[in-house]
């Protein structure tokens, strides 16, 4: 369990990013006088506000392992969190998920309509790689190829998009623990592994130097899915700020209907332990990190 001394610090620095997060979309996003206004309106309606912004926050807890300019780490944030938001936006659409509420308020093909919705997810998406290939991001044009390019492998069909494509056959199939895991590493980790990735390539850490930081990103990531599960089933609708249990009325198996509550909680637990053990070779600079690992299994929502 988190210390208290170390629960305000990762409070803090949840709220100091959210707003660093909603500052960087207010000014990436000014409403144009013209026909695009809509578009932007739902752009900044589902970026702006609420969320837990962890990934946006993994950015910068690891970048300043290596002292990585907060400019830097704001727009490498940034950008992974245009790609969470597009997603959310897409898979709360009638063809995927068909929800109502995100983050506490209508989600976006309700608060417009489905064309606005998809255009705002597409050019939220666009707006990720154009932030990576800005030189704000990084002087060195190499540092953000590989941003972009890791962005790319996490965000397509053998990550994120990959994940979400397993999410739909699981509606119609029976899935193995085994087969739930891969799900869950696609859908729900290959962006949190990104974002540890990015501030790591910020830093101008060799790939080879980067093995605990990708161990404690595969293992933070299951681990997270698993307390989302675990949330579906015993979260309160207005803390978590979306709709809860649908996944065990649409058939889908999850970690908790494969485990069980208390071994998936066991599971989470020893997921967590082992993402921490993987920061070994980093000293109190990486406190942040272990701080965020033991919040994955105490957060609300």
């Amino acid at each position: 369990m988190a210390t208290a001394e170390a629960l305000s610090s990762l409070e803090t620095a949840l709220r100091e990013v959210g707003a660093e997060i909603d500052r960087q979309f207010d000014l990436l996003l000014p409403v144009p006088e013209d026909a695009r206004a809509p578009l932007y309106e739902a752009m900044r309606h589902a970026a702006i506000g609420g969320g837990k912004r962890l990934r946006p926050l993994l950015v910068f807890a690891t970048g300043q392992l290596f002292a990585v300019d907060r400019t830097c780490l704001a727009r490498a944030a940034t950008a992974i969190e245009c790609i969470h938001v597009y997603s959310l936006i897409h898979d709360d659409l009638p063809a995927m998920d068909d929800d109502d509420l995100r983050r506490g308020k209508p989600t976006v093909h309700k608060a417009f309509d489905e064309a606005t919705a998809i255009l705002a997810g597409d050019s939220l998406h666009a707006l990720a790689f154009e932030l990576l290939a800005d030189e704000e991001t990084h002087p060195d044009p190499r540092v953000r190829v590989e941003l972009i390019a890791d962005l790319a492998r996490s965000a397509g069909p053998v990550g994120m998009a990959g994940g979400q494509a397993m999410d739909l056959e699981a509606e119609g199939t029976r899935f193995d623990l085994a087969t739930v895991t891969r799900l869950q590493a696609l859908k729900t980790g290959a962006l949190i592994a990104c974002s540890v990735e990015a501030g790591a390539i910020l830093g101008r850490l060799p790939v080879e130097g980067r093995t605990g930081l990708r161990g404690y990103a595969h293992d933070l990531g299951l681990a997270f899915q698993i307390a989302d599960d675990l949330l579906d089933v015993e979260g309160d609708e207005a803390a978590v700020g979306k709709a809860l249990r649908k996944d065990g009325d649409a058939g889908k198996e999850t970690f908790v209907s494969l485990l069980g509550r208390e071994r998936a909680r066991e599971q989470a637990r020893m997921l967590i332990d082992q993402a921490v053990a993987h920061l070994h070779g980093f000293g109190p600079e990486a406190d942040l990190l272990r701080a965020i690992a033991r919040y994955v299994l105490e957060r609300d929502r």
